[in-house]
């Protein structure tokens, strides 16, 4: 795998070893990342499934200033540590060993807001919209924030949660890939 933009471009980092994870492939993120806008001004990102870390890695690479990278698995923050490290991304990279759950808490005490939230759990699951949910009841999207949502074809989320709305929905493969924002 490969940084594709910014100023970590072109370095690689490595996958989770085992079939736990389903990374990001580098045309789904290159398409993510052309939605989202090509650089950031800074801001803060919150990664609830980290895997190893691509997308996060990929937004620190654009201009997002910190990222907090979440995942349960020890295989994937040993590989989140080991990519921020290659990358040289360390000291912009905050990394825990918790669930979605812990995490929302954890992030929520600290009163903490975010410009991306990326939502890229393990297929064929049911509560990405007790996720997007929770995460506007925290509080936790800042105004010009967006929620990133990669899932499989199984899942069928709305296209609105209060003012938060989908203006981003593409499928790639079996990947479906939402963003969602606030409506001016």
């Amino acid at each position: 795998m490969r940084i594709i933009a910014g100023d970590r471009r072109g370095l690689r980092f490595e996958a989770v070893k085992g079939m736990n994870t389903r990374p990001s492939t580098d045309k789904v993120r290159e398409a993510l990342f052309n939605a989202l806008g090509q650089y950031f001004d800074g801001g803060n990102s919150l990664d609830l499934f980290a895997g190893s870390g691509a997308l996060s890695f990929e937004g620190l690479s654009r201009g997002i200033d910190h990222a907090i990278f979440c995942d349960r698995d020890f295989k994937a923050i040993q590989t989140i540590k080991e990519n921020a490290k290659q990358l040289r991304l360390e000291t912009y990279s905050e990394i825990h060993k918790i669930d979605y759950q812990q995490a929302l808490k954890h992030v929520s005490r600290k009163g903490l807001q975010f410009r991306l939230i990326y939502l890229d759990p393990p297929y064929k699951n049911d509560y990405l919209e007790k996720i997007v949910e929770e995460i506007l009841t925290l509080n936790l999207l800042a105004e010009d924030g967006q929620i990133v949502v990669e899932h499989g074809p199984e899942v069928d989320m709305k296209q609105q949660y209060g003012k938060l709305v989908c203006r981003y929905n593409r499928t790639y493969s079996i990947s479906t890939i939402k963003i969602y924002e606030f409506e001016d």
